[in-house]
């Protein structure tokens, strides 16, 4: 298991760059590779370069698990046949929704994820379909943006400093390891500060010690 605080483009909200699963990592074509290989070592398997409709922001619009991987209906035709063809045996779509920044609006694992309250219930079926995951709407704390507020894995997961006693309660009774923390010295938005699966995490440059143990013991790492 690995932890590692990097920069992509030297920016430390290097979770809005990148999105990983226990397999495999989606990061942006914009990365170099010695960012990349600070990323794979900490989490231990390989990255695909990427783009979403010519956008470098991977952690912010794709979703993926080891199910399926979920991208925005402006996705360039070229970009998801390219994933096909790495990825044959995920199930690969699109969705259409208003909430197209898909990972920002929903937080993933192998088992569940936890979805904008604004989804309609047939987007919300559409997530499950793809990822193959139970569905929860919530919002955690002060943000519907679940995805880019939060951090997931199948090990544990991390909410943010806004997360209420009642939202400790309810996901401890979904997720083993819970823990709550900032991240870049200060932020909320810790799922967009971190890359992170099973096997580690890596945060933005600007995460403080004391912010990377409340994020590594969430995380069981």
């Amino acid at each position: 298991m690995g932890t590692a605080k990097a920069t992509i483009g030297n920016n430390s909200y290097i979770g809005a760059f990148g999105i990983a699963t226990d397999s495999f990592i989606l990061i942006t074509s914009n990365s170099t590779h010695t960012e990349r290989s600070i990323i794979e070592e900490a989490l231990q398997v390989k990255s695909h370069q990427m783009s979403i409709d010519g956008s470098g922001l991977i952690g912010v619009y794709a979703v993926a698990n080891s199910k399926g991987i979920m991208l925005p209906e402006m996705t360039d035709a070229r970009e998801i046949s390219r994933l096909r063809e790495a990825f044959p045996e995920l199930t690969v779509d699109t969705m259409h929704t208003s909430l197209n920044a898909l990972r920002n609006n929903i937080l993933a694992n192998d088992k569940i994820a936890f979805v904008n309250k604004e989804f309609s219930h047939i987007e919300q079926e559409r997530i499950s379909d793809v990822l193959g995951v139970e569905t929860v709407k919530m919002q955690i704390g002060n943000f519907d943006t679940v995805g880019a507020n939060n951090i997931l894995t199948n090990k544990g997961i991390v909410l943010n400093n806004t997360a209420s006693d009642a939202d400790v309660e309810f996901v401890k009774g979904k997720i083993a390891s819970v823990s709550q923390s900032t991240a870049n010295t200060g932020s909320s938005s810790i799922g967009l500060c971190a890359i992170a699966n099973s096997k580690g995490v890596v945060v933005g440059g600007q995460t403080t010690g004391f912010e990377l143990v409340r994020i590594t013991d969430g995380l069981d790492i």
